[in-house]
């Protein structure tokens, strides 16, 4: 690419040469030269494509474009080139115009080559990463950050940020994607290896496609929000058409290594546990590699969009084998306890299961009956009759869980119906010594609600069902009712019950056994086909209603002689006087005289609580036996009871008292004093101690009368 110097001397001046004829005759020559050169090395480098596919081919002839351009544009700038172009201009020669044009468009194609390439050059470390990079780190890092580098090409390049250039650079990008791709999930290579690294290989794959089409939507959001007038509004369908379809089909090649871990992992492991013959494992194996084989050798590439209906058939074909091998497993395995779904009954949830297995594979065989060189097919013909042979083996399962169902429910109902709908736990006859001594409990089989809901699931599988049974299924709600009613009404009973103690239960004893009484009607002569459930609930409701309300009476009205008890209890009966001018404590005369004092006042509070105490205990028994005599008969262990209680709360008041009594003499605390008299040669006392002691024996034994 040598531009070739004219060989005339050009030492004079240029005003001077240009004159000359010959000078510009020879120039002119040299120049017409150079134009053809330059217009043929432009047209060369404007035909010029990139070598492969790929994003770095463009980068390479970009470089490469620049250099040669680098080359020509150097020489154009030698002194003596500018010295041929001034003789000639200022000559005035025709064809200077002419050869301005093209050093003009060398000038622009040389500026766009050195912008393109300086600016791509940002771009080839992210692409080389791209094409050799880590799964991972292609995912994390590369994509993100080549999709940022070219955004910032398209702020600040001069050339590249046209459609024109951007649009094919995508394009360029998304095919070293797909080649990567492609390399990684090679099929030849993949079901070779175990199923979790292809998994894994897979997995990277579609994530790398997706990561591509993400990063590109926020980098066009990045230019239109960094204020650039030119935003990404790119053909999308050129740009990922093709990467979008090879996501579905590394879903497909996903779903077909899953369907083959689960076929292992479900049936596998248990078929090696309850069979002693390892053909049995062997041939399911063999079923599964049978399943998978077509995929291993395939005479086309499923990434491409043109075998799209080829690969269309594999997956079909690979869905019928696996739907019709895993629904005939999968029913074998579970006949005995087949998986049901959310509340449905044991029978018709497993017809629905039988069913719901029968109508998968139905589906299927008849998408395969839509596919007629499928169904043709050697492996197609044995397909149908495998279906043929587990659909006949669902239908008589079904046919025998009905049966025997309907079978059992026309025999068991009219048995539960009979059923009382109480039960007691010890005979009511003797009279009651304990609150616990009677218990009732529900006697409502859970059968019955099972057969209530089965009858309603058949039903709706379009089975025929006993009268009977439909009848008890339309009277759901009511004896749904009834048992939550009727259980509202035992928890009643026995936190009634509870409440009480025994002073209490014996005093209403006649109210507990006219309760007992109505209550033992559910557990003799009502049953659940019975029309009064309904008035025996209202009527156990009501009784127990009213000894609830006479319970928490008496209880107000115990609380209120308990409080008085209580005061009496607590009584101080020794207040001792207090200490005069600090240290000086009283006499014993005093000391004794101001206790007793206090004691009496004390006295006359405690008679008062006591004597309030018989109008309490005559308002029980108006309210239990309507008189109001204080000698009821019917309260006469109730009297007991509190005649008890208060024995033992005087026996407590005074038992405390002595003890507090003893404890303050008996400490190394002075409460009263002793005059000390010399009569030579002695000291008298006064009071002497034996006098004292007199003293605190008369005492404690007023202590005790109080009581009286």
């Amino acid at each position: 690419l040598k531009l070739e110097m004219p060989t005339v001397n050009l030492d004079r001046e240029v005003t001077v040469l240009a004159t000359v004829p010959g000078v510009v005759q020879s120039l002119k020559s040299c120049a017409v030269t150079w134009q053809k050169l330059i217009s043929r090395v432009l047209e060369e480098q404007l035909k010029k494509v990139p070598q492969d596919n790929g994003p770095l081919a463009e980068i390479d002839l970009w470089r490469e474009k620049n250099a040669t351009l680098s080359a020509l544009t150097e020489q154009i700038k030698l002194p003596e080139v500018q010295k041929v172009l001034e003789i000639l201009q200022a000559a005035e020669s025709k064809f200077t115009g002419d050869l301005q044009i093209v050093l003009s468009d060398l000038k622009k194609h040389h500026m766009e080559a050195q912008d393109n390439a300086k600016f791509l050059s940002i771009l080839e470390r992210h692409l080389k990463n791209l094409s050799t990079g880590t799964g991972v780190d292609v995912i994390s890092n590369t994509i993100p950050s080549l999709l940022d580098a070219l955004r910032l090409v398209w702020i600040l390049s001069r050339c590249y940020n046209r459609d024109e250039r951007m649009v094919p650079f995508l394009e360029r990008i998304s095919w070293e994607i797909s080649a990567r791709v492609r390399r990684v999930v090679d099929l030849q290579t993949l079901f070779k290896q175990d199923i979790a690294t292809a998994k894994k290989k897979i997995t990277e794959a579609k994530r790398t496609l997706e990561q591509w089409k993400k990063s590109y939507f926020t980098t066009c959001i990045q230019v239109e929000e960094s204020g650039s007038k030119r935003y990404w509004k790119f053909d999308v369908k050129r740009l990922f058409e093709k990467t979008d379809y090879m996501v579905l089909i590394c879903q497909d090649l996903y779903d077909i290594f899953q369907v083959t871990e689960e076929l292992y992992n479900l049936f596998i492991p248990e078929l090696t546990t309850v069979t002693e013959n390892p053909k049995a494992v062997d041939e399911l194996r063999r079923e599964v590699n049978i399943i998978i084989s077509p995929m291993e050798d395939l005479s086309f590439d499923p990434f491409s969009m043109e075998t799209a209906r080829d690969w269309g058939f594999v997956m079909e074909e690979f869905r019928e084998d696996v739907t019709v091998g895993i629904v005939k497993q999968i029913f074998v395995q579970n006949l005995k306890n087949p998986p049901l779904y959310k509340n449905h009954p044991p029978v018709a949830g497993a017809i629905s299961w039988s069913r719901s297995l029968s109508h998968r594979i139905k589906h299927t065989i008849t998408r395969l009956q839509e596919q007629e060189e499928l169904l043709a097919s050697e492996r197609g013909k044995e397909v149908k009759q495998i279906y043929l042979q587990v659909v006949k083996k669902m239908e008589e399962y079904e046919d025998q869980k009905y049966r025997q169902w309907r079978e059992r429910t026309e025999h068991m109902l009219p048995l539960l119906l009979k059923d009382t709908v109480l039960t007691v736990s010890s005979a009511t006859e003797e009279p009651v010594t304990t609150k616990k001594s009677v218990c009732f409990t529900l006697n409502f089989s859970p059968e019955i609600l099972e057969i209530i809901h089965e009858t309603k699931y058949m039903e709706q599988l379009g089975l025929p069902v006993p009268e009977m049974a439909r009848y008890m299924a339309l009277q759901e709600d009511k004896y749904l009712g009834y048992t939550s009613k009727l259980k509202a009404v035992l928890d009643r009973y026995h936190k009634l019950m509870e409440m009480m103690n025994e002073a209490e239960t014996k005093l209403l004893d006649h109210y507990v056994q006219e309760l007992w009484r109505i209550l033992k009607a559910g557990c003799k002569r009502l049953t659940w086909k019975s029309v009064g459930i309904g008035e025996f609930i209202v009527q156990c409701t009501q009784t127990i209603r009213k000894l609830e309300l006479l319970v928490h009476q008496i209880h107000h009205i115990s609380e209120d002689i308990n409080s008085k008890l209580r005061f009496i209890e607590s009584t101080n009966l020794f207040k001792f006087p207090p200490s005069k001018n600090g240290d000086r404590h009283p006499g014993a005369k005093e000391f004794f005289d101001y206790v007793k004092c206090e004691q009496a006042k004390d006295v006359e509070q405690l008679v008062r609580k006591y004597s309030a105490i018989p109008q309490l205990i005559i308002e029980v028994e108006r309210r239990v036996a309507n008189t109001n005599s204080g000698k009821s008969p019917k309260l006469a262990s109730y009297y007991a009871y509190w005649e008890n209680r208060i024995y033992q709360v005087l026996t407590q008041l005074i038992v405390k008292n002595l003890q507090a009594f003893n404890a303050t003499v008996v400490a190394n605390v002075p409460v009263l004093q002793v005059e000390a008299v010399l009569s030579v040669p002695e000291i008298t006392l006064q009071p002497t101690a034996s006098e004292i002691e007199k003293m605190i024996v008369q005492f404690i034994q007023d202590c005790v009368e109080i009581t009286k």
